[in-house]
């Protein structure tokens, strides 16, 4: 998953170099975010899991992302060409991150949230990681991020899959109304829409904030604004593994309200700490990066347990890919209200989404469909 923030980790040292317009800058993330949209819709239309080995699929996924991360070092960042295999990068990613939650759903007995919890506890430290490389050398993330890719499609050909294996139906697109007639899902999938329209942007956009807040500030920072914004995205792995735990336990809509709040509030008040002693900002950050991320894993979770069994894989798929749709809004307009409302109030935006999201997953909570929720867990 390091692949996915190869280039936007790197961001500040290229407009060192490079002019980037406000288009371009937000498109080196958007380009992953509607290529995986693109790919999961296609995954699911050939109905890729069903007809090649889940690892296989991983696998094959990881290599052509890892060739394609590797292959923007000869391309200017500048370039379409890098762009274009940011895209590629994003279409393969469908073939990794939806399939290692179909490879941990394999072993779930009941502790299905903790399960994909652990996932997305990998996919945030991934999405971490081109943070502690970037530095003056906007490529080396590149670099890091393809051997890693690399690594991975190896390594997950030593992965077993558990006893729960079943077959994801083939896409119908008479099947794309169940997602939001059915209450219970549509209220699970308002959930997730408003956690998405929050979680990428934030994760794109918080290291350019860290690092202004650091210059604007009056004291010298304790590390740098890498590190900073590792420990910030990647302190979302703690989130992600509590929130799976504690949602298996005390019901996925008390998790995620609970979550979204607390992310919430954080997006209001990070602003607040813009150019004010680093500690501040630090500790304002980890917290949202510990609550922006607890409650993912369990959208898809509650969805799986909410919707008719033979179209599970379908509206998992269609969660999934609206709601990586919906970032690339929020991607995309977040350096235009830093400009006309600047950091103090710019990141205020994203915290429509969590309150929004957490009306939704109340209202599914007073439902009696929620009972079906983490063995009863609401």
């Amino acid at each position: 998953m390091s692949t996915w923030f190869a280039t936007s980790a790197s961001i500040n040292v290229i407009k060192a170099s490079w002019h980037l317009s406000l288009f371009h800058e937000a498109m080196l993330t958007n380009a992953v975010q509607a290529g995986f949209v693109v790919g999961t819709l296609f995954s699911a239309a050939l109905a890729l899991p069903d007809r090649v080995d889940l690892r296989k699929l991983f696998a094959g996924s990881a290599l052509i992302a890892a060739v394609a991360t590797l292959s923007i070092v000869f391309f200017e960042p500048t370039s379409l060409f890098v762009l274009a295999l940011r895209f590629i990068t994003g279409a393969c990613m469908a073939g990794v991150y939806p399939v290692g939650m179909a490879i941990a759903a394999t072993w779930a007995t009941g502790d299905l949230g903790l399960l994909i919890g652990l996932l997305v506890g990998g996919l945030t430290l991934g999405s971490a990681a081109p943070h502690i490389v970037a530095a003056t050398d906007w490529t080396v993330p590149c670099v890091a991020a393809g051997c890693g890719a690399l690594i991975a499609a190896v390594a997950i050909c030593f992965v077993g899959l558990g006893p729960n294996v079943w077959a994801a139906p083939k896409f119908k697109v008479s099947h794309i109304l169940q997602g939001w007639n059915n209450r219970a899902v549509r209220a699970a999938n308002l959930g997730y829409f408003g956690h998405m329209w929050e979680l990428y942007a934030m994760w794109s956009w918080i290291g350019t904030f860290v690092l202004a807040s650091f210059a604007a500030a009056q004291q010298t920072p304790p590390v740098s604004a890498n590190i900073v914004t590792f420990a910030i995205v990647g302190s979302g792995a703690v989130g992600a593994l509590l929130g799976g735990w504690s949602a298996d336990r005390w019901g996925r809509t008390a998790v995620t309200s609970l979550s979204m709040t607390v992310s919430g509030c954080c997006a209001i008040l990070i602003g607040f700490t813009f150019g004010a002693p680093p500690a501040f900002t630090i500790l304002v950050g980890v917290i949202w990066g510990v609550a922006v991320i607890a409650d993912s894993a369990q959208f898809s979770a509650a969805v799986a347990e909410l919707c008719d069994a033979p179209l599970r894989g379908t509206m998992l798929t269609l969660q999934t890919s609206l709601g990586f749709l919906i970032t690339l809004v929020s991607i995309q307009a977040m350096p235009f209200v830093v400009r006309i409302v600047g950091w103090h109030l710019a990141f205020s935006i994203l915290a429509i989404g969590p309150f929004l999201g957490t009306i939704a997953m109340l209202q599914l909570r007073r439902m009696p469909e929620s009972k079906k929720l983490a063995q009863g867990r609401q």
